[in-house]
Parts: C-alpha cells; sequence; structure tokens
C-alpha cells in the first residue's frame, strides 16, 4: 500500500523509527493492474512486527523509510481486480503475503519459492522501498494473494489462516510426525500452533517446554499431551529422546535444548528465527547423534491445507488468540504482544474508521 496515493483517509499501524509505531491517517490506496481493494477485518501482531517497533529492525531487514506493518490479515474484497482476476466483490478472504522472486540470483528449488531470492513479503524492509504491508482499513493487495474463506469461520480462528500456515510447513520438514513423540521448544503464538498442526496430524505425543506457565496451558488446550518448564526441567528435557523436535523460540538455549533432547537419528525442525551471526550451539551432540537440522521458512501451498481444515472443522487453533484491540489502541496492542508470559497471539481489528 503505497502512502502517497488516493483521496479518502484510512488508518494504518506505521512503524516510522525504533522505538516509533503510530497509527496514522493515509490515502486510501488506489489499485493497480491486477489488485484488488480490501477491507482488513483482523490482523495478527507477528513477532517480525515487534522486531521493527523494539529493534528498528527484524534480523537483516533494517527499517530505513516508514512502513506499514501486518501480514497476518483477513478482510473482505470491496472492489476486485479489474483484470477479473481473484476473488469477487463481497467475498472474505486470507492473505497469502509473499511475492516470489524474479529469479536470476542464486538458484533454489522450483517448487520451493519461499526459497527465491528477491522476493517480498507484506509488511516487510528487506528490500528497498520497503514492501507496504496489510494493517489499515483498507488495503490495495494483488489478487493472486487472495484466498476465499467462507463467511461462518470464526474470526478469530481466521485471522490465524498465515502463522498457522508457517506452522503447517514447519511440521511438513519435520516429515512423518504420526505416532512419534514430538518436542515443541517455545510455546509462544507459533510454537502453539504448531501443536495444534502436531495433533491434526496425529502425532503419538507431543511434548511442550516453555519459560513460562501461562503458554503451556494454552499449548495443553491446543492438544499438548505433557508440559515441561524450561527452568525446573533441564535433566528431563535432555533424556526426553524425542523422534522430533520443532524449535520454535527462536533463541539460543532453545537450539540447544532441541539439539540435547533428540534421539540419535531424529530431527530438528529450526522454526524460530535466531540474530543474525553465527550463535553457539553443540554440534559436536549434533554430530554424533546424526541428526538432521532442517530450517523452516515462511510457507508456500500450506495456507491452502490450513483453510480446508479450518473449513472443515479439523483445527480449532482459536485458544491462541488472548486479546483483541481496536486498531486505534495498536501502541497498547504491541506492549501486550511484547509480553510473552501473558499474552499469545494479539489481534487488530481494523474497519472504516468513524
Amino acid at each position: 500500500m503505497s502512502l502517497e496515493t488516493g483521496t479518502a483517509p484510512v488508518r494504518a499501524v506505521v512503524a516510522h523509527a525504533r522505538d516509533d509505531v503510530r497509527v496514522d491517517r493515509v490515502p486510501e490506496p488506489v489499485p493497480g493492474p491486477g489488485e484488488a481493494l480490501v477491507g482488513i477485518e483482523l490482523g495478527g501482531i507477528c513477532g517480525s512486527d515487534l522486531h521493527y517497533w523494539l529493534h528498528g529492525a527484524a534480523g537483516e531487514s533494517i527499517l530505513r523509510d516508514p512502513l506499514v506493518l501486518g501480514h497476518e490479515v483477513i478482510g473482505r474484497v470491496i472492489r476486485p481486480a479489474g483484470d477479473g482476476t481473484g476473488p469477487a466483490a463481497g467475498v472474505r478472504v486470507a492473505v497469502h503475503p509473499a511475492t516470489p522472486g524474479p529469479g536470476g540470483g542464486p538458484k533454489f528449488p522450483a517448487d520451493r519459492p519461499n526459497l527465491s531470492p528477491g522476493g517480498t513479503y507484506l509488511g516487510s524492509a528487506a528490500t528497498r522501498p520497503h514492501r507496504s504491508g496489510a494493517f489499515a482499513d483498507r488495503v490495495a493487495l494483488p489478487a493472486r494473494m487472495l484466498r476465499p474463506i467462507p463467511d461462518a469461520l470464526d474470526p478469530r480462528a481466521a485471522a490465524l489462516i498465515e502463522p498457522l500456515s508457517v506452522a503447517w510447513h514447519a511440521v511438513k520438514q519435520a516429515g512423518e510426525v504420526a505416532g512419534r513423540r514430538v518436542l515443541v521448544v517455545g510455546a509462544g503464538p507459533i510454537g502453539a500452533l504448531v501443536v495444534s498442526v502436531l495433533a491434526h496430524h496425529g502425532a503419538g505425543e507431543i511434548v511442550v517446554t516453555d519459560l513460562f506457565e501461562a503458554p503451556l496451558q494454552r499449548a495443553l488446550e491446543l492438544g499438548a499431551h505433557r508440559t515441561l518448564l524450561a527452568s525446573e526441567a533441564v535433566a528431563e528435557l535432555e533424556g526426553l529422546d524425542a523422534d522430533i523436535v520443532i524449535e520454535s523460540s527462536g533463541s539460543v538455549p532453545g537450539l540447544r535444548t532441541a539439539i540435547r533432547a533428540a534421539t540419535r537419528g531424529g530431527r530438528v525442525v529450526m522454526l524460530g528465527l535466531l540474530p543474525p551471526g553465527d550463535q553457539p550451539a553443540p554440534i559436536s551432540t549434533a554430530i554424533a547423534r546424526e541428526l538432521e537440522l532442517v530450517g523452516s521458512f515462511r510457507f508456500n501451498d500450506e495456507i491452502d491445507d490450513v483453510i480446508a481444515a479450518l473449513s472443515a472443522g479439523e483445527l480449532d487453533p482459536s485458544a491462541v488468540v488472548t486479546h483483541v484491540f481496536d486498531a486505534d489502541q495498536a501502541l497498547e496492542a504491541f506492549g501486550v504482544a511484547r509480553d510473552a508470559s501473558t499474552s499469545g497471539k494479539v489481534l487488530l481489528r481494523f474497519g472504516k474508521p468513524e
């Protein structure tokens, strides 16, 4: 969404610099070729949104210009794309926020566009100009990003479609999970959604560890069989012999726990995004146990599987949502989302301002 086009003002949550997130009034966007105008209903605050606010960067994506945040959104088509592609007016939609790169750079598997160099993501400062996000009352989005969703789908569950797709992709990276012991390290929103997907996929035993009791309780509601408080169960975790470990904390201690908890010949999926640069980890343990260390980055077509499972009533991740704020309260919402000891997924409610 450009900040320079359009006429009618809409609210947008904009990161201007480190410690400077504002609810601005910006011009309503004018859709370009192949774009639809979408009225946003709900948007989930992601860890990357928090990083732009707290640090002025998300990993190596450095904020250099004002950026409309947000990529976890649902809404309704107000005006369909002029070229006739995509959903019609009035259709409720989820959003796949990725635009694969044009190619011509480092090679990548053709069936894994999430790895394409030069790609963009809504609400990301990875490129310049930055790719504006969708935390606004109305946004112009490429019709190819829009996925129809049922009107009957609970809004809180629907708002989790994008992060659920990230979780679904991570479980896919884990391989066959049915009947196996799986440890999830970190029960924040993304770890909790991993638990939900693991339960859907028939994991034999789902064990979850976290630093705080509240997220562990949510993990039990979502299908975990057992939880362990990280500070009190170091020896138990290291002797867990998990067939699969999904590291979702994005921390060095979390990765250390993941490697030490994995059984010989097991697989560790690295989903949590660690800070840039070299990180200490017990690699000798990984070598001696012949562990498979596998990365997991965003997602591809898993969003369609997620929508199908939600629509069929096979998946109910709504327990992940702990707070909903109006967009005008965005700064308060960001503060709540920052506190991992009490909050899960925090949502922002959008709509035409008065």
